[in-house]
């Protein structure tokens, strides 16, 4: 992969599709990235176009005659490798991760597995089904914990638990996404994201909300949410959690841009969450924020995420 930075003539890109939407739980979000990210390339003169990515659109692609895409589809479907596959037959370039990397990225149990095999901090967790023992569950993990989805974003379908009883609702609200629902250790801390492109960590963001978490209402709806950027850490730390994200990044195989997502216990201990291999783009959208912060642009960081496509 080129490094993101390269500087490149709009001309060089040729004729390029930003794919949006898509079927997934998160396609109103995807829908608003990608037309963020279709402004802004037309404002820096590319030969862009936006796409929905329904039944038709590999024919379209492949009909089109696109030179690379521009990936702005959240959740299944399109950040879980089976668009990236299907480019790759198709030899289209595209940005961000290849199939390996978001396969595992979006599958959280994964990602998990993956980074306890390098001993990476990441919470316990366990995979849940109709025959899980519930009880043992919450002895196992401890509680509260959390109960979540283990193929979605956007904190679709994930619960905060505090009463074992309360356990075997969480995983049906969580399977209503996901056949496949975990079970994780409550870390009780600070929570932050690690905005990456290609191999530069821009500026961590904390997160705060007044609701149990950062869920999708905090996401996306609330005025309470806070971002905090500069986030308070020191610098020693920001660098030793950026340099963490990276290392947890790269171990799935992920490249290009994307987000760790981090808490931080009582003890300033860092947990790895889960990763982001295609994050929003939109207003409330928090690698703009970091590029910001940075001194970059919303335009200029949508062209350095379209380099890393030019391989």
């Amino acid at each position: 992969m080129k490094e993101p930075h390269k500087k490149y003539t709009p001309d060089a890109y040729g004729k390029v599709a930003v794919v949006m939407g898509g079927s997934s739980a998160e396609r109103n979000i995807s829908l608003e990235s990608g037309q963020a990210v279709y402004q802004a390339l037309l404002r820096k003169g590319v030969n862009a176009h936006a796409m929905d990515a329904n039944d038709d659109v590999l024919f379209e692609l492949k009909d089109g005659g696109f030179d690379r895409v521009f990936l702005a589809l959240h959740g299944r479907g399109g950040e879980d490798g089976r668009m990236q596959g299907a480019l790759d037959i198709l030899k289209i370039p595209y940005t961000g991760s290849g199939v390996l990397g978001s396969a595992l990225a979006m599958d959280k149990c994964r990602a998990k597995i993956m980074w306890q095999s390098l001993s990476l901090p990441t919470p316990a967790f366990i995979e849940l089904s109709a025959g899980s023992n519930w009880q043992q569950v919450g002895k196992e993990l401890g509680l509260p914990l959390m109960v979540k989805p283990v193929h979605e974003g956007s904190s679709l379908g994930a619960s905060k638990v505090t009463r074992v009883e309360d356990i075997e609702y969480a995983w049906r609200m969580a399977a209503r996404f996901d056949p496949r629902v975990m079970a994780e250790r409550w870390i009780e801390g600070r929570e932050y994201t690690a905005p990456l492109l290609g191999e530069r960590v821009l500026p961590l963001i904390r997160l705060e909300t007044p609701r149990e978490f950062y869920d999708y209402q905090a996401k996306y709806v609330d005025d309470t949410t806070r971002y905090i950027c500069p986030c308070g850490l020191t610098a020693k730390q920001e660098e030793e959690f950026g340099g963490l994200s990276l290392q947890a990044f790269a171990a799935l195989g992920a490249s290009g841009w994307g987000r760790i997502d981090l808490m931080l216990d009582r003890q300033e201990q860092p947990w790895l969450i889960e990763a982001n291999t295609i994050p929003g783009m939109t207003s409330h959208s928090l690698v703009p924020m970091a590029a910001k912060q940075s001194g970059m642009g919303f335009d200029d960081l949508v062209v350095e995420i379209l380099n890393t496509s030019m391989h």
